[in-house]
């Protein structure tokens, strides 16, 4: 419905009942571009944020599920109950502790930051996912490499990259689609510089002149689309990432 108003005139957004058949109209789009400009900076904020926290969620997760797949010691274990305790705090309790340290830093409305935080709030779940797809890779693999004379890094990068990849596109499909939409990080710690396109949607909706809906249904549906395409294209491997380790044998 999002999609389709975004192409009626504002008179037939709302008519009851609802229009499934009217001429489609630009004008959402050519006000969006008019009157919200910053919207399109926003949207390219994101995607280099997401794209960032995205491929350091997804190397870090790797390399931690390695770790834990591979190696066994109490602190090993003791700590993998600590990344499911960490991923239950809710993302407020942690905002306002850190916002004195982020201005200390200088940190504040910087694309660094979001990617920091979006990809330290997903490693902990990429970590234990990335872990379940490696205990399926037969450890001989690793023997074999060794063998062979690799070292602790190139059984990474040319044994296990290459057959966890289906865990890595699962992974990275968590963590586009929560820093894609997050909005309570951006709002806290951005003001204009690294502002994201949901931090914009929110403005267009709290307008002071009055919400134009075709031109937020305009704004929303491009913000929709990259994403959308991104996960229907990844479906396969978000499946096989939600249901790892459900069976054995």
């Amino acid at each position: 419905m999002i999609v389709m108003s975004s192409f009626k005139m504002d008179r037939d957004i709302f008519t009851i009942p609802p229009k499934f058949i009217f001429s489609p109209t630009l004008s959402n789009y050519v006000g969006l571009w008019q009157r919200w400009g910053d919207f399109f900076d926003a949207l390219l904020n994101s995607f280099i944020i997401t794209s960032a926290a995205t491929i350091l969620a997804v190397v870090s997760s790797v390399m931690a599920g390695y770790a834990y797949s591979r190696f066994r010691h109490p602190l090993l274990a003791g700590s993998a109950f600590f990344l499911v305790f960490i991923r239950l705090i809710p993302p407020i309790v942690i905002t306002l502790p850190l916002f004195p340290a982020v201005n200390t830093l200088g940190l504040n409305d910087t694309h660094l930051l979001l990617i920091i935080l979006y990809a330290t709030f997903f490693v902990s779940l990429g970590t234990l996912v990335m872990r379940t797809f490696i205990d399926q890779i037969p450890r001989e693999l690793d023997e074999a490499a060794h063998i062979d004379g690799a070292t602790r890094s190139q059984i990474l990068r040319r044994v296990i990259f290459p057959l966890s990849a289906q865990g890595m596109v699962a992974v990275a499909v968590f963590v586009i689609v929560f820093s894609w939409n997050e909005f309570l990080f951006a709002f806290i710690f951005t003001t204009t510089q690294a502002k994201t396109a949901p931090l914009v949607l929110a403005e267009m909706y709290d307008s002071v002149e009055g919400v134009e809906w075709g031109v937020l249904f305009a704004a929303s549906t491009l913000q929709l689309i990259p994403v959308l395409i991104f996960v229907i294209a990844a479906q396969k491997y978000l499946v096989a990432g939600l249901t790892a380790g459900a069976t054995k044998g």
